[in-house]
C-alpha cells in the first residue's frame, strides 16, 4: 500500500512540523510511544511536554523513557491536557512546534475512562495560544466505541468553525475501511 497508514501519517506530518531544539506536546501519552517518538524528534536542546489522567500512563511512559535513554528530554504531568497552559513553562509559550492527541481510551487500560470532547476542545485552544506560527495539532480520533463517537462529531463541529485566519485544518482518513477505523484531524495555526 502506497497511501499512508494512520498512524505513519500522524508521525510524518510531526516530522514536518519539529525540529531539534523545539518544544513539542503529547496531550495523552498513554503507553508512551507518541512521547518518545517526539522526545527523539527535539533532541536534547529540546523538550516535550506530557499528559496524561492515569498514574498507570505516567508510570508506563517513564519506564519506555528510561529504556530508550529519553526521560531528561521530557516531563511529564499526572494532569488533563486542559491543565497544559497553567502548566507549561512561560518560556515555552508561544514556542510550542507540535502537538498530539490519541484520543478514546489508553489502551490495554480501563475502557471506561476516556477522552472527552469538552477538555480536547479546551486543550486544543490552549495549545494554539502557545504554539509558535505554523506549529501542528495532529488529533487520532479512536470512535469506535460510544463515548468516542460523542467525541468525534463534537470535535468535527468545532474544528470545521474553526477561523481559516487562524488555522489550517485537514482531515485524513480511510473511508471504505470496517469498525470505525482512527481518522487524523491535523491543524496548523496561522
Amino acid at each position: 500500500m502506497k497511501l499512508d497508514r494512520i498512524l505513519p501519517f500522524a508521525r510524518k506530518v510531526l516530522n514536518l512540523a519539529i525540529n531539534e531544539g523545539d518544544y513539542a506536546v503529547d496531550a495523552t501519552i498513554g503507553n508512551g510511544h507518541d512521547t518518545a517518538m517526539l522526545a527523539s524528534l527535539v533532541g536534547d536542546s529540546g523538550h516535550v511536554f506530557g499528559f496524561d489522567i492515569q498514574r498507570e500512563a505516567i508510570e508506563s511512559t517513564t519506564s519506555r523513557l528510561k529504556e530508550q535513554e529519553l526521560l531528561n528530554r521530557v516531563s511529564l504531568f499526572h494532569k488533563s491536557h486542559n491543565q497544559l497552559l497553567t502548566t507549561i513553562p512561560t518560556e515555552a509559550h508561544g514556542k510550542i512546534a507540535g502537538a498530539v492527541f490519541n484520543l478514546g481510551y489508553l489502551p490495554g487500560g480501563n475502557k471506561k475512562i476516556v477522552t472527552k470532547p469538552d477538555s480536547t476542545i479546551e486543550a486544543i485552544e490552549q495549545l494554539l495560544s502557545l504554539m509558535k506560527p505554523e506549529g501542528i495539532i495532529v488529533l487520532v480520533v479512536y470512535h469506535g466505541h460510544d463515548e468516542g463517537a460523542v467525541e468525534r462529531d463534537r470535535l468535527l463541529e468545532y474544528c470545521s468553525t474553526l477561523d481559516q485566519q487562524r488555522a489550517h485544518v485537514l482531515m485524513y482518513r480511510f473511508m471504505n475501511q470496517m469498525n470505525n477505523p482512527p481518522f487524523i484531524i491535523g491543524i496548523e495555526k496561522r
